[in-house]
């Protein structure tokens, strides 16, 4: 292997098992800070700040990651297939599945990262359910009088108010997506008439 690709394998390596001791930290709901990071992560603190320069780049990194596994797991969930509103209901018991998971995650995250950090690290969703919902809006199943980025933050909006009632022993786990899909559903179908 040329010196060049085994330096960026570490470096791949590395960044991996920061991620991950990161994101184990934030599932604890362990304080996370770079130098626990980095022992766990068996890094030197300085090639953690090679790859994350500051903690909220780091936990921006861990969002984003996790935020991936969602993308992936809709990737499966058919999103071209049948009616629009079926496909939302389908994509909303998914991202529930991985919010409810990932609860304590969500929390930091949203605990620490600034709006804009936290629409960078759900880019990776803004695609596959922006055509969702253009999809919808050109079948006359969703309502095509507010914009795709309105609809979009919806979404991400009320989900995470969903997470933070189940925190706070408002929502039971077993209800959530009860509640979530005819909410999401009202806010997305076409109105009648």
């Amino acid at each position: 292997m040329p010196p060049t690709d085994h330096r960026r394998a570490t470096a791949e390596r590395n960044a991996e098992a920061i991620l991950g001791a990161a994101e184990a930290q934030m599932a604890r709901g362990t304080a996370v800070s770079i130098s626990s990071v980095a022992a766990d992560a068996g890094v030197s603190r300085v090639t953690l700040y090679a790859h994350f320069p500051t903690r909220e780049a780091l936990i921006e990194g861990v969002v984003t990651r996790v935020v991936g596994q969602v993308r992936d797991a809709l990737a499966d969930a058919r999103l071209d297939d049948g009616p629009a509103l079926e496909t939302l209901d389908r994509v909303i018991a998914i991202g529930w599945d991985h919010l409810d998971r990932g609860g304590a995650i969500a929390r930091v995250g949203a605990d620490a990262l600034t709006p804009a950090a936290m629409d960078r690290a759900h880019a990776a969703l803004h695609e596959p359910l922006g055509a969702l919902i253009r999809r919808g809006q050109a079948s006359g199943e969703f309502r095509d009088d507010l914009s795709v980025a309105w609809l979009l933050t919806t979404f991400f909006a009320v989900m995470h108010a969903a997470g933070e009632q189940l925190r706070a022993g408002a929502l039971a786990p077993e209800d959530a997506v009860g509640v979530l899909q005819p909410t999401l559903r009202s806010v997305f179908a076409k109105p009648a008439g």
